[in-house]
Formats: C-alpha cells, sequence, structure tokens
C-alpha cells in the first residue's frame, strides 16, 4: 500500500472515491430479551442495537447496520471479568424504551435508536446523543465505517486516550489511534505509539467513561470540530462501546480498569532505578558501569542490554565477542544486586543459518500477504519476517524461545521494542497482511493496533514459563486496552528539552487514567543531551513515576547520574535515594492499583472533580492517597506558584505548613528538591537507604505519621517481594487509622493476610506537632516507652513488629510552621 494510506488524512484524501453517504438508523420495529441483562432492538431498516447491562455502572452498546453480530471476541475486555448483573427494570414510553437501574437510567429514542444517559437519583444527563450511530459504505476495503456523535456539554472536559502528548484536558482538539513509531515527537504529533481508546468526560462534578473497542483506526474528535459534539468513529469493524459510570472519576477508572484487567504485582527490584543507553557494550563496559554506580553510593537495581548484545541484531542470540559468558556476566551481576534486562524485537532476520528463523518459516509462523506470499520489513536486522503473535501457536512458539535468555543465562527482564509493529520502508505492514486473531481471520487494518499487546503477552509467558517462580518482568512500547495485564511501558523516543518534560510528566498522568500505572519516560531524553538541571529535575519528576528508567541513544553524550558534574550527581543521588526510601509507599501504591484498579498517578482534575479550577491544571499530581507533587518543569525555575487543593498540608521534607487554599500560592523550590507535600492524618512507610532492594535482609520500615485535627486512613503492603505467594494471601495488608486533637495524636492498626515479617521492629516517626512544654507522654499497645526528638523537630520511638496502637500526647506550644504566604518545599 501507499505511504499515504498511514497519514491520518487517509480517509479524506480518498473521499472523493469513497462516495461517502452517512446512513442512519430506522424506527424500531422488534424489541428481544435473549438473555438476562441483554434487550435488543431492530430497525425497519435493519440496524440492530444490543444494549447490555453488566454491572452497575457498566452498558454495553453494541450496534449492527444489518441486524447481525460477529463472534463476541475482545482482546482488551479481561476473561476474568465477572461482574454482577444490578437490579433493573425495562419500560416503554410512547417515544421509546428506558433501561433503569439503581443509578442509572438509559433511555432509547424510537426513531434513530438514539441514546441518553441520566443519574438516577438526580435526573441529570450525563451523555446524550447527537448524531448517535450512524455509518458510511468503506468502498476501498469494504465493510463499514461506524461513527458515533454525543452532545458535548457547556463545561464538560475530557480526559485519558492513553499515549498523547498535549495538555491532559481533551477538550478542543482531534485524536487518532494507529501505533506509530514517532521518533522525537512534538507536543502535536498524533498518532504516538499506544491504542487505547477509553476516555472520561468530567462535567460540573459528574463524570463517566466512554470506552470504544474497536481495533481499527479510531478517530476521536471533542469539540474540534464541532464545538457541542463529540464523535469517535474507527475505519472498520462494530460500534462497540462500553459506557462507565461512578460516583468520582476514580471510581470509573477502577470499572474501566477492572473491565479491561488488573495488572499482578511486579517484582520489587522493578520499582528501583533503572540505567539504560543504545548500548551497553562490550562486557567490560557494561560491568563498568554497575562498578560506577556501586563506588559513588547511587542506588540501582537493573541495567541494560540494547540490541547490540546480539549477534547481527538476531533476536534470542548473543555476540560472542562483546559478551563471550553472559551467563556468568548476568550471574556476577546480580551478586552485586543488578538484574539484567534485555530488548528483543519482533522481526527476526532472514537467514537460512538462524534457527529461529528456520523454525519459523518450517511451522508457517510468519505473516503472510493475501496471495500467501511472506510478508518482508526492513529494520535492524536487514530484511525479516514478522511472527503473527495473533496465533495461540505462536505466542507458545515464541514463550519457548526464552528458554535460553531466561531458562539458561538468567536474564531478569524482557523489554519490547518496534512492536507497533514499525518497519522502515512504509513505518509498518501493509494494510493487506493477514492475521489468525485467534480464530477470526483478518487483514492488518484490525489487528495491528494489538500486534505489540498480543507480542508483550507471548512474551510475558516466556518470562513465566521459565523464571523458576519468579514474578515476570516485561516492557512494552505499544499497547492496546488491557495491555497492563501484561506488561509496564514507556513512553517511547522522546527529546532532552524542557519541552519534552512537560509531555512526560502529562502522558504519564494520562496512562495512569487509561489503565496503565506502570509508566515512565526516559529521563532525560532518548535524543539528544540533557543540560545537568534538566537532568536533575528529570530524575525529580520521575521518582514519582512507577517505571523509573534512564534511557538514551548514545550518540549525544554520556547520561549516567554522574556525567553532568559533582554537584549535579550529589543532587541526583539524593533523588534516587529518595525513592529508595519511599519504596514501601510505592509498593504500596502498587498494591491499590493491583486490588482494586486505582491508579498510582492521579491527576489533579480526577481527584479535586467538584472544583472546576482543577480541569486545566496539568502539572500537579497526586502519587497514591496521600502525597502532592509539584515537579519543576522550566529551566532556572527555584520558585513557582502551585494549585494546593483546600485540605491539612504538610511539606515532606521539613513539616512546614503553606496557606491550605485552593488557589495558586508562591512556593520556593530549591535546585535541590522537588516540592512535595504530605496529606495531614497521613501515615506514610520509608524503608533505610539501600543501594539495591535486598541489600539489607528485613530491612526495619518506619511510618512516618503527620498530625492532623481529625481522622484519616492510610494504608502499608508488605510482602517478600517476589514469587506468587501473594495470590494465596501471604502479605501484609495494614489500614492504619489516625486520629488526632490538640496536644493528641493515635495511631491504630489493624491488618490481613498470612506473611510474617522478618525484622522485629517498627520505626515511628511523628511529624508535624511542633514542638513541646512538657514531657511527652508515649504509649505503644497501652505500655509507655520513650520517644526521643531529633533535630528536624520530629518525635521518634520504636515499636514491636506486631504493634496495633501508639498514641502521643504533649503539651502543645503551636502546631507546625505556619506560612501565609509562602513555604519552602
Amino acid at each position: 500500500m501507499a505511504s499515504d494510506e498511514f497519514s491520518g488524512n487517509y480517509m479524506e484524501k480518498h473521499r472523493t472515491a469513497l462516495v461517502a453517504a452517512d446512513f442512519f438508523p430506522g424506527s424500531i420495529r422488534e424489541t428481544r430479551h435473549p438473555n438476562a441483562g441483554v434487550f435488543e432492538f431492530l430497525t425497519d431498516n435493519g440496524v440492530l442495537l444490543r444494549l447490555q447491562l453488566l454491572a452497575e455502572g457498566i452498558v454495553r452498546f453494541r450496534f449492527s447496520p444489518d441486524g447481525r453480530f460477529d463472534d463476541d471476541f475482545s482482546y482488551a475486555v479481561d476473561p476474568a471479568f465477572t461482574p454482577a448483573l444490578p437490579e433493573h427494570e425495562m419500560i416503554e414510553f410512547a417515544d421509546g424504551f428506558a433501561l433503569k437501574t439503581g443509578t442509572l437510567s438509559i433511555r432509547i429514542t424510537r426513531h434513530g435508536l438514539k441514546t441518553t444517559v441520566t443519574e438516577s437519583a438526580t435526573g441529570k444527563i450525563l451523555c446524550q446523543d447527537d448524531k448517535g450511530f450512524h455509518w458510511e459504505d468503506n468502498k476501498v476495503f469494504g465493510g463499514e465505517v461506524v461513527k458515533m456523535g454525543k452532545i458535548c456539554q457547556h463545561g464538560e472536559y475530557f480526559y485519558g486516550l492513553g499515549d498523547k502528548s498535549c495538555d491532559l484536558n481533551l477538550r478542543g482538539r482531534h485524536f487518532e489511534l494507529w501505533g506509530s513509531d514517532t521518533y522525537a515527537y512534538g507536543p502535536d504529533t498524533d498518532p504516538l505509539y499506544k491504542n487505547v481508546p477509553f476516555y472520561i468526560s468530567l462535567c460540573h462534578g459528574r463524570s463517566y467513561g466512554i470506552f470504544f473497542d474497536n481495533t481499527f483506526r479510531t478517530g476521536f474528535d471533542f469539540g474540534s470540530e464541532k464545538p457541542n459534539v463529540t464523535t469517535f468513529r474507527a475505519e472498520g469493524g462494530e460500534m462497540n462501546y462500553y459506557f462507565l459510570h461512578g460516583d468520582t472519576p476514580l471510581d470509573v477508572v477502577r470499572r474501566y480498569t477492572r473491565l479491561t484487567g488488573m495488572a499482578e504485582m511486579p517484582p520489587l527490584w522493578a520499582l528501583g532505578y533503572h540505567q539504560c543507553k543504545w548500548s551497553y557494550y562490550p562486557e567490560t563496559l557494561f560491568r563498568g558501569i554497575a562498578k560506577g554506580f556501586r563506588d559513588r553510593r547511587i542506588p540501582c537495581d537493573a541495567l541494560y542490554l540494547d540490541i547490540d548484545y546480539m549477534d547481527g541484531y538476531r533476536c534470542f542470540t548473543w555476540d560472542a565477542e562483546r559478551f563471550p559468558d553472559p551467563k556468568r556476566m548476568v550471574a556476577e551481576l546480580e551478586k552485586d544486586g543488578f538484574k539484567t534486562v534485555a530488548i528483543i524485537d519482533p522481526g527476526l532476520k532472514i537467514d537460512p543459518g538462524y534457527p529461529v528463523w528456520v523454525e519459523g518459516v518450517e511451522k508457517g509462523y510468519f505473516c503472510r500477504r493475501p496471495d500467501g506470499n511472506l510478508m518482508k520489513g526492513s529494520v535492524w536486522p536487514g530484511l525479516c519476517h514478522f511472527p503473527d503473535f495473533t496465533r495461540p501457536e505462536v505466542r507458545d512458539w515464541w514463550a519457548d524461545q526464552f528458554q535460553g535468555l531466561i531458562g539458561d543465562v538468567g536474564i531478569h527482564g524482557i523489554w519490547n521494542d518496534m512492536n507497533e509493529p514499525a518497519v522502515f520502508e512504509d513505518g509498518t505492514f501493509p494494510h493487506d497482511v493477514r492475521h489468525d486473531y485467534d480464530g477470526h481471520p483478518c487483514s492488518h487494518r484490525k489487528a495491528h493496533n494489538i500486534y505489540g499487546m498480543q507480542m508483550i503477552r507471548a512474551t510475558q509467558d516466556g518470562l513465566r514459563r521459565f523464571g523458576n517462580g519468579k514474578r515476570p518482568f516485561s516492557i512494552t512500547r505499544s499497547a492496546y486496552a488491557g495491555t497492563q495485564r501484561f506488561a509496564c511501558g514507556w513512553t517511547g523516543d522522546n527529546v532532552a528539552s524542557w519541552e519534552h518534560l512537560n509531555m512526560a510528566n502529562t502522558q504519564c498522568q494520562r496512562l495512569a487514567t487509561s489503565g496503565m500505572s506502570f509508566i515512565g519516560s526516559d529521563i532525560g531524553g532518548f535524543i539528544e543531551t540533557p543540560s545537568p538541571e534538566l537532568y536533575l529535575r528529570w530524575v525529580q519528576l520521575a521518582v514519582f513515576h512507577p517505571f523509573f528508567r534512564t534511557h538514551s541513544s548514545g550518540d549525544h553524550g554520556d547520561q549516567e547520574p554522574w556525567s553532568f558534574g559533582e554537584d549535579t550527581t550529589d543532587w541526583v543521588r539524593r533523588a534516587i535515594e529518595m525513592r529508595y526510601r519511599l519504596l514501601p509507599a510505592v509498593y504500596t501504591a502498587f498494591w491499590q492499583y493491583v486490588k482494586d484498579g486505582t491508579p498510582m498517578l492521579r491527576s489533579l482534575p480526577l481527584v479535586e472533580h467538584q472544583n472546576p479550577d482543577a480541569y486545566w491544571r496539568s502539572a500537579e499530581f497526586y502519587f497514591g492517597d496521600h502525597l502532592y507533587v509539584v515537579p519543576i518543569l522550566a529551566e532556572g525555575e527555584e520558585g513557582r506558584f502551585l494549585y494546593l487543593p483546600k485540605a491539612d498540608w504538610f511539606s515532606y521534607h521539613d513539616d512546614a505548613r503553606p496557606k491550605a487554599v485552593a488557589t495558586d500560592i508562591w512556593i520556593e523550590c530549591p535546585i535541590d528538591r522537588i516540592p512535595v507535600f504530605v496529606r495531614g492524618g497521613a501515615v506514610i512507610p520509608h524503608w533505610p537507604l539501600q543501594q539495591h532492594t535486598g541489600e539489607i535482609p528485613n530491612p526495619e520500615p518506619e511510618l512516618r505519621t503527620w498530625w492532623k485535627s481529625g481522622s484519616e486512613t492510610s494504608r502499608w503492603y508488605e510482602d517478600q517481594g517476589d514469587g506468587e505467594a501473594w495470590k494465596q494471601g501471604v502479605y501484609r495488608d495494614s489500614t492504619l487509622r489516625v486520629d488526632g486533637h490538640e496536644g493528641r495524636i493515635e495511631l491504630t492498626r489493624e491488618w490481613e493476610g498470612s506473611w510474617i515479617p522478618g525484622y522485629e521492629v517498627v520505626h515511628l516517626t511523628f511529624c508535624g506537632i511542633g514542638s513541646a512544654e512538657a514531657e511527652l507522654k508515649v504509649a505503644i499497645d497501652g505500655r509507655e516507652v520513650i520517644a526521643l526528638r531529633g533535630d528536624d523537630g520530629r518525635y521518634r520511638v520504636p515499636a514491636p513488629r506486631d504493634f496495633q496502637r501508639a498514641t502521643l500526647e504533649w503539651a502543645p506550644v503551636r502546631v507546625g510552621r505556619h506560612h501565609e504566604s509562602s513555604v519552602e518545599a
């Protein structure tokens, strides 16, 4: 196919050839009720709407122009999703029908099948069709271009849609989903690598989500073409979407994440700091990078091998000259606390002397053109063939290929790149390439957006198969909805610029909103070389990104933490050390994501949804329940205004208390510090500093507890850090409650799970209570103990591992340090 067929304006370029004409549903002539919670409406011109009530707050809409549906198959919806059908009733009116549940009412017009969704309690409209469902015949490829038009309400704003590099709020913009290799993308580049057709609406405090489960090239318009209309469309397939509702935007995200699948707990080391460059070779250089971290006392858990470790870029091979004994190298690095991660791409070199390629050809596992010829494309090894990962037997074969890397050599993680799929000549595969699609044969037009997802699915199977019971760690560049079940991701080939630092901030927030919390960016930029200040500020931001990795192309200069001068090295070390001390909090936020689908990064509009002033804020974000992060995103910025929500806040670093109003306040931002605030009453678990996870067997945790007048609840999750025993309840999930008033704070604790920690002592640190006129009275489980006040004004006391209650009483002079106009955060 010609290259212009992959451009965003393809359909417009061929408009005259298509002779486009939109068609609409007629009037309902028949209704059906084939199954519990399923209602069908057939029009006089043969259009069929199947409305399926899945759970409270989740309704599915499927439209067919010709009165029938193909097999119901989705790569996105989690096979383990088992919703509970709520109480409901269907009512017929003169002008149509209404399906009512405890929280929603869905009306369907008798003519045109237009739908309106309202809140049952208030009658307020959440989502209303404009044109509703309509379509046009696709004269080039057959089938239909399916479309949906909805009214864009006054004051309605939109978030999500996965991998987009613009500001968080999508209102007034148009986007497409077609996974693309976008080297050095910019803020207006679209589409990008990942394809997540899910967005959230926020309007006057009410919220809902739309998940358009269609893998063809899709388009979304949020009032760009017409200010009062929102549309989504696909160049083939069904108009098949889910409406998701919740009391808050976070509830909507939780429901979407449950629908498309929950992530699993990663190995603890995967949440440490990672170092990567294209490429670290030969072995002496790779070992030298490891030595550089340990000699400089900069914590690090993982080092990466890019494509140059291979023999001529042939996947699953080693260059014997550059890496003569990889098994020994990986084992010795592991003894020093480094896990080794290796890259694998989908293209397999056409080479009769390459066993993996030979086997793939013999078994017929590669993608083909319509006439039966194998599809060929050039990537790093030269001309390659590409596995059809939509075939179960191919995924099984691919997983088997990891016996050497994982089972024999001991590689700890696999990184899938170039899996959009990317091809040098035309960007990706021709549209006519055929795929099995798990028994639903199709062209690449349908399979393109899920190709990378199915590749990383097979890769994760290989890691699990040969990992000796360890948790798999896999990374993908391309993704579709539901990929969070199989891998973490990063934001692709970015640039060392302040603009890209801003984009990294919003991209990671947006992907977390879209169900993919385990996300990060290439710290410092993949392309070009950052200034010392830019690199430092990027590390400081990434301390609060779940995937924490520096990665660079290597052809513009070094980008290790010690590459920017002694002062910067010290400041970067300090930031990375902060991440390692906060690892128990990061792990806990991940557990909440795994257990409930709650995003680890929470954009301000999702939390402050009742305040329209927050709807356009993109910079600040919440990490977990109680940390509020204010990244520094501009060169030379040592002070800034920030939006601080109404709450009791303390500076994480020194317990200073800013003026707690939901407006812009000024803070000082010294170069060695990222502003972070802690909600009053929060309990944040910490660890002693380690150079890598596992350096200290059974590290004694510290629970930092901030004072509050009132009550607050926090979580603290622990397990053994690897293996699958957590799935059988071998963990400890503590609920920590703080109750405070003037002169007293009480911390109570309950937990569930059967895991027994190996440490004996928990260190309690009470923060933000100011100084005391009289001697403190401290009790642990009713037994009086002595607390020591440090130079930082915080009070510390050891407690037994299984303590359940701690109280601190004092005669207060003042509570915290109050600054009316500014605070150094």
